[in-house]
């Protein structure tokens, strides 16, 4: 169960994060917390499982670099197991299970398309499916705010 504060912080915190030396104290203070409060909590929210990570998002295409979704059909049965082996690729910014023939999407960036399609590769290879990608066509912004 989310205690009010920790409500407050993923609500807060969905909405940018400062930019300047101490950014944990600044973003603290908005919060009527002290830094050290505010970054146990978030430890605290990503070792329960609440949060699954807490960082910057990167738009590597717009950086000079590749970004690609893909997908595959993982058997249920093996699909912890994949996930680990997907996730293990630093190249992996999210994975997401879907209930669909394809029920594992992830998105992979590095500085080159062929540095993500060796990442795709490497992904096939070691779990034995199938990586269907899904490269960019055009670019749409949906901002996602999900309130705690």
């Amino acid at each position: 169960m989310l205690q009010d504060i920790d409500r407050r912080i993923i609500n807060q915190l969905q909405n940018g994060f400062p930019l300047c030396a101490r950014p944990f104290e600044a973003a603290a203070k908005a919060l009527d917390l002290n830094e050290s409060d505010l970054i146990d909590r978030l430890g605290m929210l990503l070792k329960n499982g609440t949060l699954t990570r807490f960082g910057p998002l990167y738009n590597a295409d717009r950086m000079g670099g590749a970004n690609v979704l893909a997908a595959m059909s993982v058997p249920l049965e093996r699909f912890d197991a994949v996930a680990d082996q997907v996730n293990a690729h630093p190249e992996i910014a999210h994975n997401y299970a879907r209930d669909h023939a394809l029920n594992m999407w992830f998105v992979a960036a590095a500085p080159t398309l062929e540095a993500v399609e060796q990442v795709f590769c490497a992904i096939a290879a070691e779990t034995g499916l199938t990586v269907n990608r899904f490269p960019k066509e055009r670019e749409f912004f949906v901002e996602l705010m999900l309130t705690a």
